[in-house]
């Protein structure tokens, strides 16, 4: 998908390190805005080129006093100015623009953190829909204050303490907010967004996911040539089956699907997913049985990273080989191979490349993103890589995929691999895993909880603790149990399930599953855990 392609003027957000950066993004795309997130760091031709509308500079864990500190590149301030560009400083965002516009940043001699009352000082540009005076508790994270206003800027907003939380330059275009208002811990933050968005910068709503299909379709015919064929690696998952479903709408027959059953799925999935393609969808799949090959490259590995790693290879060369058996068969090598990477996986995975970003950490390779080998054949085609999942849903809803299908939780790519932790071929991990996932979803549904709930799953612990079993001793393994609710899998909450539904599940399995004993249940919240375990 081309940004300049998008009816909706672009909100380009750029990160400085902040938690909270791509929930900016989605908060903004909520209000039928496009906005897209690079690096802090990119260069003024990346910027540039995209032609926003709007540029926000995101929060981030940094101190612009550090020599080492990102900024926005030389040139920026100009080229904004020069094209009346809106720019909005968030937090760090906020002390960047007062730093590089000549005015002065000092650490706070109170620092605020956590939620604060704040109170309009001008009814303008930010608050233009409030009146002076008026309060309203907002989250601030933040050390350093603003001592100094560059010239032309003016107060909008100070905290309880005297410190500045709003500022403004209505001639230059520029404007600061230092609280995060991305965040559902300020009440008001949508609005302050929505008015300053609309009314402030006169940004047009346009994005659609209609506008996405069309222009998505576009993208693909004019990428793939009318004599080449396609391979779709399709995991059962809503992701690869709503790219493969519209790269099919746009190429017809020349999409060739694989189905690979790697030895590390869940209960019954390979017979439950061929079903699915084959009744639901018509989607002509190849099955190909894996799981040797996958078991006995990952067989004593233990670190998270390996696994992934090593799984990404492994599916590609499965694709090679797929791409030379249909070589034989059609007499044209397929080209591209179709995945169903999103955004949320892009950002996790490792900085965009080119991006020079520094300051943003990998949390963890997603086998399909930062698990692909440098030398692969095929010529990748992602056409939902700038989409978060609850995007991606209503793309499928679109496409009339089966509302059934659209409503499956997520399942990663690596598959019950990182959600064993440790080596999955030891202590008959997978099979034991497999029987109480089973058992917890299926308890899920039958409560009729499982639409409420954005991802469950079961997780194997290597380790086993000592329990009492037909009045014998057993020392067996521990598993626990993981339920969270989301929008977009960039934050998460854990599910409070009832208790009555926990010990129920808790001795369904115990009394069940041979070989565990103990129960517990995950009650993290991302941040700062991740969703899955690995």
């Amino acid at each position: 998908m081309d940004p300049k392609a998008v009816k909706s003027d672009l909100v380009l957000i750029l990160d400085y390190g902040s938690q909270y950066t791509h929930l900016i993004t989605r908060r903004i795309r909520s209000l039928s805005v496009f906005s897209l997130t690079i690096s802090g760091t990119s260069p003024l031709k990346t910027i540039t080129d995209l032609n926003p509308r709007v540029v926000i500079l995101s929060g981030g864990p940094h101190s612009v006093h550090t020599e080492d500190s990102p900024s926005f590149p030389d040139g920026f301030v100009e080229w904004a100015e020069a094209n009346g560009v809106f720019v909005l400083g968030i937090c760090y965002g906020l002390q960047l623009i007062v730093q590089r516009l000549g005015g002065e940043v000092r650490v706070g001699e109170k620092q605020e953190y956590g939620k604060m009352e704040i109170e309009v000082q001008r009814n303008s540009g930010l608050f233009g829909s409030k009146s002076v005076g008026d309060k309203q508790v907002v989250w601030m994270s933040h050390g350093d204050e603003v001592a100094k206003l560059p010239i032309g800027f003016e107060v909008a907003g100070k905290s309880q303490q005297g410190v500045v939380a709003a500022l403004e330059s209505l001639s230059r275009r520029f404007y600061g907010l230092q609280y995060h208002p991305e965040v559902t811990h300020s009440p008001e933050g949508m609005e302050t967004l929505r008015y300053f968005l609309f009314d402030v910068c006169g940004v047009s709503a346009g994005w659609k996911m209609e506008n996405v299909m069309e222009e998505e379709i576009k993208v693909i015919n004019s990428t793939v040539a009318p004599e080449d064929h396609v391979i779709c690696a399709l995991s059962g998952g809503v992701d690869s089956t709503v790219a493969a479903t519209l790269v099919y709408k746009a190429i017809g027959d020349r999409l060739h699907c694989i189905f690979v059953d790697n030895g590390l799925l869940r209960y019954k999935e390979r017979e439950r997913v061929m079903e699915t393609f084959e009744r639901d969808l018509h989607l002509p799949v190849t099955c190909v049985d894996a799981t040797e090959q996958f078991l006995s490259k990952l067989k004593g590995v233990v670190d998270p990273e390996v696994k992934r790693k090593i799984i990404g290879k492994e599916f590609i060369c499965i694709f090679d080989a797929f791409a030379h058996e249909l070589e034989q068969k059609l007499g044209r090598k397929p080209v591209y191979l179709v995945q169903g990477t999103l955004y949320p996986d892009v950002i996790e995975s490792c900085p965009p490349p080119g991006s020079g970003r520094t300051h943003s950490h990998t949390i963890k390779s997603h086998h399909n993103v930062g698990g692909l080998p440098k030398d692969m054949k095929l010529k990748l085609i992602e056409p939902l890589k700038l989409l978060f999942k609850d995007e991606v849903r209503q793309l499928g809803k679109i496409l009339n995929v089966p509302q059934g299908f659209l409503k499956r939780h997520p399942f990663p790519g690596p598959g019950l691999a990182v959600r064993v932790l440790g080596d999955v071929t030891t202590d008959n991990a997978l099979e034991i895993l497999r029987q109480v996932d089973e058992i917890f979803i299926q308890s899920i549904k039958d409560a009729r909880l499982y639409d409420e709930i954005w991802q469950a799953f079961a997780v194997f612990l290597p380790i086993r603790s000592v329990g009492v079993q037909g009045d014998q001793r057993t020392h067996s393994h521990v598993v626990s149990l993981r339920a969270v609710t989301s929008q977009d899998g960039m934050t998460a909450e854990w599910y409070n399930f009832k208790h009555e539904f926990l010990d129920d599940v808790s001795r369904k399995i115990c009394n069940s599953v041979r070989g565990v004993n103990r129960v517990t249940y995950d009650i993290t919240s991302k941040p700062p855990s991740t969703i899955e375990w690995e």
